[in-house]
C-alpha cells in the first residue's frame, strides 16, 4: 500500500518541495524545511539545528512552539543526547518515548513536554549539515508505540535530503553574497583612494601657492585660498558619498523602498545635484532582486552625481506590467554609450548589466552628449 502523507499526498510533497527551492536566505529556507516536515507529517512539534564547529548550533529553529514559550526555554541547545546521536553517528532515531532513551538528558523547565520522536539527519555527501526532528505525531497510540511509522521515516528522508539541496544552496548564496560585498569594498576603496587623494594632493598645491603670495600679490593669494575652499568642499563630498556606500543597506529591517529614500536623502544633502525619489505601487521583491536594484541604483547614482555635471538626478521605482522598473535620469552631459563600450570606458554599465541578469532582470542605456543619462533596469514581479 502507498503511504500518502496527511496533508494531501504527492501534491502535498510536491508543494514542500517547491517551496524549499522558492528561497535562498539561510533563515526562510530552514523555516520552510520545518514548517513542511511538521505538517506532511502530522507532528505537534518540529526543528532543524544547524551545528557550529563549537559543540553548539548555529541555526535552530522551531515550528510549534510559540515566542513566548521559545524565549522561556532559553539558551540554544548544544549537541549532546539524541542530537549529538544523530549528527555525530549520522542514522534515524524513531522512538516510542523519547525521555526513556537512556541518552536523554533532560530539557529546561520550559520545554515543552514530548514523548515519541522521529529524527534524521541532513547531510552533504559525508558531512552532516544539520539535523531535522520532529515530536508527538497526532494520532492515536497505544501504550508504548511510537506514532512515527516507517512510512513517515522514508517520507521525512525524502524531505531531508531535498533539504540538503537547500541548504547547500544557501549557503552558496550567502558565500557569494560575502564575496560581492568583499568586492564592492575593493572598489570603494580604490574609488575613495583615486578620487580623495586627487583632491586633497590638488589642495596641498593651491594652499601652498596662496602662502607664497599672500605678501607680494594679496588679491591672487585670495582666490587661490577660495580655490582651497571648493577643493575641500568637493573632498568632503566625495567622502560623504563613500560613507554612504559603504554603509550597510538594511535591506532585511526596512526593504528596498526606506532603503533606496534613506541614502538618496543622505546623497541629496552631500551634493550639489538635486536628488529625488519617488516609489509607486511597489511591494517586496525577492532579496536578491531588492539587493540587485539597490546596487544598480547606487553605481549609477555615483556616475551621474561624480562624471555627468548634472544639476537633477531623479530616481523613481514604479510597477510597470507585471514587472518593476528602477528609474535613474539625470541633466548631465550625457556620453556616447557605443564610443564608451569601444573605448573601455564601461561606467560601471556591465556591472550594472550584469546584476539586472542575474536577477532575471534587463538594463537599458538612453544617453547622448548634451542630452543627459537615463538607466532603466526592470524585473519581475513587485
Amino acid at each position: 500500500m502507498t503511504h500518502r502523507p496527511p496533508s494531501g499526498g504527492l501534491a502535498a510533497v510536491s508543494a514542500a518541495l517547491l517551496a524549499m527551492s522558492r528561497h535562498l536566505e539561510m533563515r526562510d529556507v530552514l523555516k520552510t524545511i520545518v514548517a513542511s516536515a511538521r505538517e506532511l507529517l502530522d507532528a505537534e512539534y518540529a526543528a532543524l539545528g544547524v551545528p557550529d564547529d563549537h559543540g553548539g548550533f548555529a541555526q535552530f529553529v522551531v515550528d510549534g512552539v510559540s515566542d513566548e514559550q521559545w524565549k522561556a526555554i532559553g539558551p540554544l541547545p548544544r549537541q549532546h543526547g539524541i542530537l549529538a546521536a544523530m549528527l555525530h553517528e549520522a542514522k534515524p532515531e524513531r522512538l516510542a518515548d523519547v525521555r526513556k532513551d537512556p541518552r536523554f538528558e533532560g530539557w529546561p523547565a520550559a520545554h515543552p513536554d514530548m514523548s515519541d520522536f522521529l529524527g534524521l539527519p541532513i547531510r552533504d555527501g559525508d558531512e552532516t549539515i544539520g539535523a531535522l526532528f520532529l515530536a508527538n505525531k497526532r494520532c492515536p497510540k497505544p501504550e508504548g508505540s511510537c506514532g512515527f511509522t516507517a512510512e513517515d521515516e522514508e517520507l521525512l528522508a525524502i524531505l531531508a535530503q531535498h533539504a540538503a539541496i537547500a541548504l547547500t544552496n544557501a549557503r552558496l548564496y550567502e558565500r557569494s553574497r560575502e564575496l560581492t560585498i568583499a568586492e564592492e569594498r575593493s572598489r570603494l576603496a580604490h574609488e575613495l583612494h583615486d578620487a580623495v587623494s586627487q583632491k586633497l594632493f590638488s589642495l596641498r598645491l593651491t594652499a601652498q601657492a596662496a602662502a607664497t603670495l599672500v605678501d607680494r600679490d594679496p588679491a591672487r593669494a585670495k582666490g587661490e585660498l577660495q580655490q582651497v575652499a571648493a577643493l575641500a568642499a568637493e573632498a568632503v563630498d566625495e567622502l560623504r558619498a563613500a560613507v554612504v556606500e559603504l554603509r550597510p543597506a538594511a535591506l532585511d529591517e526596512d526593504g528596498l523602498i526606506a532603503t533606496l529614500r534613506t541614502q538618496i536623502q543622505v546623497l541629496d544633502r552631500a551634493h550639489t545635484a538635486r536628488v529625488t525619489f519617488e516609489s509607486l505601487g511597489v511591494r517586496a521583491l525577492p532579496a536578491a532582486q531588492e539587493e540587485a536594484l539597490l546596487r544598480v541604483s547606487q553605481e549609477a547614482l555615483h556616475n551621474a552625481l561624480r562624471h555627468s555635471g548634472a544639476g537633477h538626478v531623479d530616481v523613481t521605482l514604479v510597477r510597470r506590467g507585471s514587472g518593476t522598473v528602477l528609474r535613474i535620469a539625470d541633466d548631465g552631459q550625457g556620453f556616447e554609450p557605443a564610443a564608451t563600450r569601444q573605448a573601455g570606458r564601461h561606467l560601471g554599465l556591465v556591472s550594472m548589466r550584469d546584476r539586472a541578469s542575474g536577477v532575471g532582470g534587463n538594463l537599458t542605456v538612453e544617453s547622448a552628449p548634451g542630452k543627459g543619462t537615463t538607466i532603466e533596469m526592470e524585473v519581475p514581479g513587485g
